[in-house]
């Protein structure tokens, strides 16, 4: 069973971040200029929180706030769930599912080594079962 450090491995562990007191403005050009959908939120190397296209819809063009002025520390996600390298991917969907989000820091003891998507994940299950089907498929043929 693949897991989310066997994923971090192939994408790399680069990690996109802001400070708590950096403005949505400028979260929103760093994410637009990365191509990613959230960034980590972090107080010197501690996770304080997550910043994503759904808290600056609902808490930020919803509320009225504006991004130029606005700290991403009034609009960001403060209950961060995160995960271990050992998780499986499995384990990383199921409680994606369950919380609806779709991004995971990845812990090892007290230091962050990644960020997995959704998309990282399901692209590693793929992957997976691809493996496997040709491995049937040798064995079947001789």
């Amino acid at each position: 069973m693949k897991t989310v450090g066997v994923v971090l491995q192939g994408k790399g562990n680069t990690v996109w971040s802001v400070r708590p007191d950096d403005t949505v403005f400028d979260a929103l050009r760093l994410m637009a200029e990365k191509r990613v959908g959230a960034l980590l939120v972090l107080d010197g190397v501690r996770v304080v929180g997550i910043f994503s296209e759904r808290d600056y819809a609902r808490r930020g063009i919803l509320e009225g706030r504006a991004s130029k002025t606005t700290p991403v520390r009034e609009i960001m996600t403060d209950r961060v769930m995160v995960v271990a390298p050992s998780h499986s991917l499995e384990e990383c969907l199921a409680l994606m599912t369950d919380k609806r989000i779709r991004h995971l820091p990845v812990m090892e003891e007290e230091a962050l080594i990644g960020v997995v998507s959704i998309g990282d994940l399901v692209k590693g299950i793929i992957d997976e079962q691809r493996f496997l089907i040709e491995q049937l498929e040798r064995y079947v043929s001789g």
